[in-house]
């Protein structure tokens, strides 16, 4: 068994196609089909479903790619780990974050570049199940999430900030003048809120539960800027994080009123693969990441 032939077992499957699994590894069809039909000699197992196109693995192929994810894991991080002695940190870095935290990544990223400007970053917008099986696959190095609702499991995790919540709605209504806001009030508006997979949907839905209201949604997005966005249009309000506004602005023609009654917060912080050792480009992220 080497390398090269792990190597092409993941590129086949993440692009589920032999020609642009080939193409992705800098190689031939035939020799990857070759390379895949020794490592099944060589294991003494059927990996991959035969057929005229590719039909996907069979059981011991799944087996086998979960061991191959978690070796190609471990080489990259001898090869950081190599590269680190010699004091030159190098590499790619998969960061993933839930949307509503996407303002204050680069809280995290600003430091960790400075101090290491030949590392390369993927930012990538997860909702926090994406992150949990992306973390848990090798997919994803690191990942900005709650922490304190709905917590992950095998990670190490750091708290970054405390997230709060605003009603952003209409300037003219019948909140003018005022600062504050009830949930039960905010209840009974038209409202843009994010798509139930969404933990931060989960999270206001949760509250209103709470309180024993049903809140009027007419609109779903999975995407916060749809959220300003149907919100600066006049016909919506919404309740979104405080860091969003604080970031972004308000969209003109609307205000935003802190949700009281009750007054809720909640943790985020970054979570990486409870590993030891940590890889060296894991391990320097997560330090870089400080409590403002």
């Amino acid at each position: 068994m080497v390398i090269k032939q792990l190597v092409y077992l993941v590129a086949l499957a993440r692009e589920r196609h032999f020609g642009r699994a080939a193409t992705a590894c800098g190689v031939s069809q035939p020799t990857l089909s070759a390379a895949l039909r020794q490592l099944e000699d060589e294991l003494g197992v059927p990996i991959v479903e035969r057929g005229h196109r590719y039909n996907g693995l069979t059981a011991e192929g799944e087996e086998v790619l979960a061991h191959a994810i978690r070796i190609l894991s471990e080489c990259d991080s001898l090869r950081q780990s190599l590269a680190a002695q010699k004091g030159d940190l190098t590499g790619r870095l998969r960061l993933g974050a839930i949307p509503t935290a996407l303002p204050i990544v680069p809280r995290v990223t600003f430091p960790f570049t400075a101090q290491h400007p030949s590392v390369t970053l993927a930012i990538l917008s997860h909702t926090s199940a994406e992150l949990q099986r992306g973390i848990d696959n090798f997919e994803i190095d690191a990942g900005i999430t709650y922490i304190d609702n709905e917590p992950f499991d095998r990670v190490i995790a750091k708290p970054i900030y405390i997230e709060e919540y605003v009603l952003l709605t209409d300037e003219v209504g019948p909140f003018e003048g005022r600062e504050t806001v009830g949930w039960e009030e905010a209840a009974a508006l038209r409202l843009c809120l994010l798509t139930p997979d969404m933990q931060n949907r989960r999270i206001v839905d949760s509250v209103f539960r709470k309180i024993g209201r049903t809140p009027t949604v007419s609109v779903e997005t999975n995407s916060i800027f749809n959220l300003m966005s149907h919100t600066g249009a006049g016909a919506w309000s919404s309740i979104v994080p405080k860091q969003l506004v604080t970031h972004f602005g308000q969209p003109p023609g609307t205000r935003t009123l802190a949700l009281v009654d009750p007054v809720v917060t909640h943790q985020i912080g970054i979570v990486v693969a409870d590993r030891d050792p940590l890889p060296p480009i894991v391990r320097a992220i997560f330090d870089s990441a400080v409590s403002p």
